[in-house]
């Protein structure tokens, strides 16, 4: 039936978010959906659902979960979920499908083959094939390569990256520069993220993030156990926990290991991140490699100093001499010097916080970046979500 007066519902356009798990979508593109869900789109997550699913429908967005193998690569797996998500896409039928992460990209633009979607391909960093020096990433990286150079250059499809070193990068893989997009993250929300005071007691750093080689939790172990060595009383935390599906992940044997170490805590996943951040006094994260740290945006913009690796996604947002000290990857000792000029320097601790804290708020906010993946979708569908299109009169 109509509605009253004669005029039916209207609707906005149909987004899909592809995602892997449910807690990477709450944990990383929440504030971009919510934008999307502001400015009229219907905003639909196809993801593995496991302790998140009420948390996204509650939200306002129609959940689809899927029975997705993260780090899988099976061909049964891999055709079995791509089945999936084709299924969904016919039915759906929407107007833009974003695919968070690389695996994901690869899924969904294959299950989108022939359909008429356009197809937002989000890279936070490469991933572990392009990252990684192991023997089976690097057999895996030309058949990512191929695929990616195929696909991402579909007329209907568009590349989307945080830092200008994977945009560079995408486009050495063979994707058209004019389809490859920068955007520095989803945003973090500086209105309710507010600077905190240092704590009391010793100094502290903190480590957020999972417990991946690539990561440089050991590294940082190691720089811990040398400041300790060398009389500096600093405690390490080390926030966050293994990722099995991941090939990087530290063996549980060896975690197990840190937790007889002075002055280092484990703290397993957290919820409520500012617990850790009133804690600390710097943050810190040695990887080889980011998209763009959320962990860092939020240290950031709770006027946490920063010591990171001097890589692609770090640069961004820890800015040697700024708002941060940059050293080179997998070397603990830069590492321990770092940490250990900011420990005996609460002056310059609490300055680079005030410039990190000024970054995150001109630069990184939920709310400008909300604006820019908005015009980013409404480019690619070529027309703003605001031209709402009427629906069919139920019969």
């Amino acid at each position: 039936m109509p509605e009253a007066g004669g005029q039916s519902a209207i609707e906005g356009p149909v987004l899909v978010y592809l995602v892997t798990e449910d807690w990477y979508f709450i944990s990383h593109r929440l504030p971009m959906a919510l934008a999307a869900q502001r400015a009229g789109y219907q905003v639909h997550v196809a993801t593995r659902v496991q302790a998140h699913g009420a948390q996204i429908e509650g939200r306002g967005f129609t959940l689809h979960p899927l029975d997705w193998k993260r780090g899988s690569t099976n061909p049964l797996n891999v055709a079995s979920i791509v089945r999936q998500v084709r299924g969904l896409y016919r039915r759906l039928k929407p107007d833009i499908v974003h695919h968070v992460a690389l695996q994901p990209s690869i899924i969904g633009s294959l299950a989108a083959v022939g359909l008429p979607p356009r197809r937002l391909n989000a890279l936070a960093g490469l991933g572990f094939v392009f990252t990684s020096r192991s023997a089976s990433a690097l057999a895996m990286r030309p058949v990512l390569t191929a695929l990616a150079r195929l696909l991402f250059n579909n007329p209907r499809a568009a590349v989307l990256v945080q830092n200008p070193d994977d945009r560079d990068a995408v486009r050495m893989l063979g994707v058209a520069a004019e389809r490859v997009n920068l955007i520095p993250g989803s945003g973090i929300d500086t209105d309710t993220m507010l600077p905190l005071p240092e704590p009391e007691g010793e100094v502290t750093a903190a480590f957020v993030g999972r417990l991946l080689d690539d990561k440089g939790v050991r590294p940082l172990v190691e720089a811990h156990a040398l400041l300790m060595a060398h009389g500096e009383r600093v405690r390490l935390l080390i926030a966050g926990d293994r990722d099995p599906a991941n090939p990087a992940s530290i063996p549980v044997a060896e975690i197990e290991g840190w937790k007889t170490r002075p002055n280092l805590e484990l703290l397993g996943n957290v919820s409520g991140i500012e617990k850790v951040w009133a804690r600390a006094h710097i943050a810190v994260l040695p990887s080889r490699r980011e998209g763009l740290p959320k962990s860092l945006l939020e240290a950031a913009a709770f006027g946490r100093p920063i010591v990171a690796t001097d890589v692609p996604g770090c640069r961004e947002i820890a800015r040697h001499g700024v708002n941060a000290f940059l050293v080179p990857p997998d070397d603990p000792v830069a590492l321990a010097d770092a940490i250990a000029v900011l420990a005996r320097d609460k002056a310059l601790r609490l300055k680079l916080g005030r410039e990190g804290r000024h970054m995150a708020e001109t630069e990184f906010s939920s709310a400008r970046i909300g604006q820019e993946i908005l015009a980013l979708y409404d480019r690619l569908i070529e027309g703003p979500p605001r031209l709402l299109r009427p629906v069919a009169a139920a019969s």
